[in-house]
């Protein structure tokens, strides 16, 4: 069936997620939702009643709550034989499902397990990624701009060194990949600039990829297309490079060397009363 797209925002909202859990769950998916909400906290909808649908099978009741609650973001709990302890990470273009990532817990630690001092709630983090595999392997790419959109938090001009004082690392190692979460501590360094230290506050993660749902490459292209007003104007004779740098072309007339006045240099002046000497 056929939709009808809605075009690219020009300034993105936070994007809000629905946090839910399915008919069956674990105390390890309930504690594992609760502390993802934490995460992202002011900008998350936890849902304590059960959801009976399959996300994989039947997106449609996800769909509805996107539309009520506004969320393009959602993660969803679930617990059976075949896939204990299972989450599953997905995003909404238009209200509809677009990507859905489906990760299982193998290994679980608890923000309530570590017994330190907490970030702030709503403090952006920064986002680590390690691994190749997130710049190589497709689903593993897919999955990394998921978890961006999840975690990254407003968008702002400037950070003020001490707001920058959580970390969410994420590492892709050897089919698995692991979610650590840290506080950034300032020491005194003995100079302008503190030594940090990381210290872990959870929740810490160890997953396991399972089922993906992904966008073919026209709709995420369309999802994740600028709008014109955001586009940069092309400007004629400017050119940049990967990184950003800018590059000028100017145009000259044509110049006759033999006229250019080049700058004598005082070792190859003749001394007087010295016979100019040639360099063989």
């Amino acid at each position: 069936h056929s939709h009808t797209f809605l075009s690219p925002k020009l300034t993105e909202d936070v994007k809000s997620a629905m946090i839910m859990k399915g008919g069956n769950t674990s105390q390890t998916i309930t504690q594992a939702l609760k502390d993802i909400y934490s995460l992202k906290k002011p900008n998350a909808v936890l849902y304590k009643k059960k959801n009976i649908t399959r996300p994989f099978e039947d997106s449609t009741s996800l769909e509805f709550f996107s539309k009520k609650t506004d969320c393009s973001l959602f993660l969803f709990g679930s617990h059976n034989k075949k896939r204990p302890n299972n989450l599953i990470f997905g995003r909404m273009f238009d209200f509809h499902v677009l990507d859905m990532i489906e990760l299982g817990i193998e290994k679980f630690t608890s923000l309530s397990d570590i017994k330190v001092s907490k970030c702030p709630e709503g403090t952006k983090p920064m986002l680590v990624f390690a691994g190749e595999a997130f710049d190589t392997d497709n689903e593993y790419k897919r999955l990394k701009s998921v978890l961006i959109d999840f975690f990254r938090g407003p968008t702002v001009s400037a950070v003020r060194l001490a707001g920058l004082e959580h970390v969410i690392h994420f590492t892709a190692l050897d089919g698995k990949i692991f979610m650590r979460s840290y506080r950034c501590l300032l020491k005194k360094s003995g100079c302008r600039t503190p030594r940090i230290e990381l210290e872990e506050i959870g929740p810490s993660f160890d997953f396991v990829l399972r089922r993906t749902h992904l966008a073919s490459d026209d709709l995420y292209k369309t999802a994740h297309r600028q709008p014109k007003a955001l586009k940069p104007k092309k400007k004629k004779n400017i050119s940049h490079d990967v990184f950003g740098t800018k590059f000028g072309r100017v145009h000259m007339q044509k110049q006759d060397l033999s006229k250019l006045h080049t700058r004598k240099m005082k070792g190859l002046r003749k001394r007087r009363g010295e016979a100019a000497f040639h360099v063989i």
